[in-house]
């Protein structure tokens, strides 16, 4: 951009700059440079159209620089826009971390305890045990328990959406921890599967089958644990489709897509139609841990319930078989 288009495009929205853009506009105009249509923008945004153009404009005044560019059929940003893009998603972004970090802090000044679960790890008797010692030994402590996807539950420790998860590992470097229980895995196959009528299978056996694979998000030492790629003779797995949560899973592995291993429980807690479960004898097993942000060890609600999971597993709550 030019020095005289700088200055045309500043004094054209006025110069000097009263005030700094809010976030709340810099959000609309993240979503609008995404839809570049203030129409489809504004429904996106639960917001009527007008409102949606008075706040550009608005905040085009704060900027002193025009950012987006109308004509009576086509949106598109400026040079300005386009260079202050980055800038506005880095500063939404800082105050989205902001306010999760404060929520954090302000859980434990409150005492209240935010523990997220994948699959069906609530149910189990190792978190159950878990968490009611929490309440025996801090009454005061008060636990909302949220149930997480498969690309969101590191995610939500690393973004203080969480501040405990009960999971299965591996896990990111940032995350302790404190081990629960040991489980055999099985291979989750389609019950039209020719593999589907042995007793037990060998990975081996499995190698040509293809494996649902992930969103990107999910990290990947994660996910390659779970699909046991790559395989002990050193071949990779052939990925199949993509799946989100639980029930896409079993979905398309009903329908002979792909296949899975999942958790030996997974027999008596997921049982669908068109699905079988087998013994994989040299796969190796799976484990249930207690997880939390290796940089919040100390807080008070996390040192809690890290007490009372040592204290449930002294108790002898562990070994699947």
């Amino acid at each position: 951009m030019s020095a005289g288009q700088t200055g045309k495009e500043a004094a054209s929205v006025g110069v000097p700059v009263s005030k700094e853009p809010s976030i709340h506009q810099l959000r609309l105009y993240l979503a609008l440079s995404e839809e570049l249509h203030f129409g489809r923008a504004a429904a996106r945004l639960f917001i009527t159209q007008p409102a949606l153009s008075q706040q550009i404009r608005e905040l085009e005044k704060r900027l002193g620089v025009r950012v987006v560019e109308r004509t009576s059929r086509t949106l598109t940003l400026t040079d300005a826009g386009q260079a202050l893009l980055p800038e506005a998603r880095a500063a939404v972004t800082a105050v989205d971390r902001l306010r999760r970090v404060a929520d954090a802090q302000l859980r434990q000044i409150s005492r209240r305890l935010v523990v997220g679960t994948m699959g069906a790890e609530a149910s189990m008797a190792h978190t159950r045990a878990v968490l009611s010692l929490l309440q025996e030994r801090h009454p005061g402590t008060s636990v909302q328990l949220v149930n997480l996807g498969f690309g969101d539950h590191m995610a939500a420790l690393a973004q203080q959406e969480a501040d405990v998860v009960f999971l299965r590992p591996p896990v990111t470097d940032d995350i302790e921890l404190h081990h629960l229980a040991t489980e055999p895995r099985v291979a989750c196959l389609s019950a039209g599967h020719p593999l589907a009528v042995l007793p037990r299978l060998t990975l081996a056996q499995l190698a040509d089958v293809p494996v649902v694979d992930m969103p990107e998000q999910v990290p990947r030492l994660w996910w390659d644990f779970w699909a046991a790629d790559p395989r002990p003779d050193g071949s990779r797995v052939r990925y199949g489709p993509v799946v989100t949560d639980m029930e896409s899973l079993l979905h398309t592995v009903a329908a002979g897509e792909a296949m899975c291993f999942l958790p030996k429980a997974a027999r008596e807690y997921f049982p669908r139609p068109g699905i079988r479960y087998i013994d994989v004898v040299d796969l190796i097993p799976s484990t249930s841990a207690l997880a939390w942000l290796r940089r919040r060890r100390s807080e008070i609600t996390i040192k809690a319930i890290r007490q009372a999971a040592q204290e449930a597993t002294d108790r002898g709550f562990g070994e699947v078989t």
